[in-house]
């Protein structure tokens, strides 16, 4: 698995620890429950918080079986999903983007349209 070297600025959060910002909590645990649901090996379901500047990205990770639940048939589960993440961040006055991540490389989001560059 390569190193992904993250943006100045950025900080990583696993949320096995409370990150001490309740909106990025909430929507974490949102999210866990929403890809637990879909999943075979719920296990394998993990989020990591990234913070830049006035936005959160939320790296979704799942096991490389259940990487096609949760994309969905030309991506409509995820797009679900963000769509689900965009309407409950609104409600917490934040902004949040999801990546989804497979075998440590990032399939769609924010973070994929950058690593094109």
């Amino acid at each position: 698995m390569a190193a992904h070297v993250l943006p100045r600025g950025v900080r990583v959060t696993e949320f096995s620890e409370r990150s001490g910002s309740v909106a990025v909590d909430e929507i974490t645990a949102l999210l866990l429950t929403i890809a637990r649901a879909l999943v075979d090996d719920t296990d394998a379901v993990r989020v990591e918080a990234m913070q830049a500047q006035d936005s959160h990205v939320l790296r979704l990770h799942v096991a490389p079986a259940d990487i096609g639940k949760l994309i969905g048939k030309q991506g409509r589960t995820a797009r679900s999903l963000r769509t689900i993440l965009s309407a409950a961040s609104m409600k917490l006055q934040s902004r949040f983007a999801l990546d989804i991540v497979e075998a440590g490389r990032v399939v769609g989001g924010a973070a994929a349209a950058s690593d094109e560059d």
